[in-house]
């Protein structure tokens, strides 16, 4: 990774790992309702000004031909679209006060522990607010469904979701045909972060024809041991990660040397949003390079 492209990369990343691993935990005792849900008052009829707090939702503002409502997005996106919009602080702690001072119509948030009490306050301030859990792909299809309508996008909407269930049709057909190789998707390796049962990127591979051996690990996004792995003598290992600490030591061991390291051609894969479609082409083809010129 070149040095020009790593920090955007490597701050995105960041981003999306961190929605995803908080939004595996529970905050016990209070409940996470299931599926897309709101707090505060309710938005106007017609929203002109959306902020968002994290890019997987950006991305779902801007490709439903909504930009132009955007007025304030997260620390984290990169997005040419918003890159003179102000910052409203990361998922994990966005600013309250930054967000009501842009008087926002609509605040889309992919929620977690983390962020809870500062969302909450928004709504207590009289933001309305609309939470969208990411952490499957049904979610996402929900969660798109859900902002084409709070932005009058409906059509828009649809039209996505059905692009994005055909590509998956079309993969997974085309998996089918072809052998399945063991894989090791990997976020971090010192220590060793994978995507585990339960996890976004587990249910993709999947669509793509891979097994994951790590679909023993317990969680979404577990620290797994390093023996685990060699024993699993995976034959194709993802590099999801955004740094390159440990991943040498990791390689040469026995068991993973031998494996086929591949490393995602872009965020695609990695953000919960529009992109889905096109991240599942991306990993269909670095697991099946021999059957993928055109799944």
């Amino acid at each position: 990774m070149s040095p020009s492209t790593s920090r955007p990369r490597g701050l995105a990343l960041l981003a999306t790992v961190l929605c995803l691993v908080a939004g595996t935990v529970r905050a016990a005792p209070v409940p996470t309702p299931q599926g897309p849900h709101r707090l505060g008052p309710r938005a106007p009829a017609q929203v002109r000004r959306v902020v968002t707090l994290a890019p997987s939702l950006t991305e779902m503002v801007l490709t439903l031909g909504a930009g132009s409502t955007l007025v304030g997005v997260s620390r984290f996106d990169t997005a040419k679209e918003v890159e003179k919009l102000p910052r409203v602080g990361g998922f994990v702690d966005p600013s309250v006060e930054a967000v009501v001072a842009l008087k926002p119509d609509l605040v889309l948030v992919q929620p977690g522990p983390g962020n809870q009490r500062p969302v909450e306050k928004m709504a207590e301030l009289g933001v309305p607010v609309l939470l969208l859990p990411l952490h499957s792909v049904a979610d996402v299809l929900a969660g798109m469904r859900e902002v084409g309508r709070a932005l009058g996008r409906e059509k828009e909407a649809d039209a996505l979701i059905s692009r994005i269930e055909a590509t998956r049709t079309r993969i997974r057909e085309a998996a089918k045909k072809l052998p399945a190789p063991r894989v090791l998707f990997a976020y971090g390796f010192e220590p060793l972060v994978v995507a585990g049962p339960g996890s976004f990127a587990n249910e993709l591979l999947k669509d793509a024809g891979g097994i994951n051996v790590a679909a023993d690990g317990g969680s979404a996004y577990p620290v797994y041991s390093v023996e685990r792995a060699v024993r699993a003598r995976p034959d194709v290992v993802v590099d999801a990660a955004d740094v390159d600490v440990g991943k040498d030591k990791v390689r040469a061991l026995p068991g993973l040397s031998g494996a086929r390291w591949v490393e995602l051609p872009s965020l695609a894969l990695l953000q919960p949003g529009p992109s889905l479609g096109r991240g599942l082409e991306e990993l269909f083809r670095l697991l099946h390079p021999e059957g993928a010129a055109k799944p």
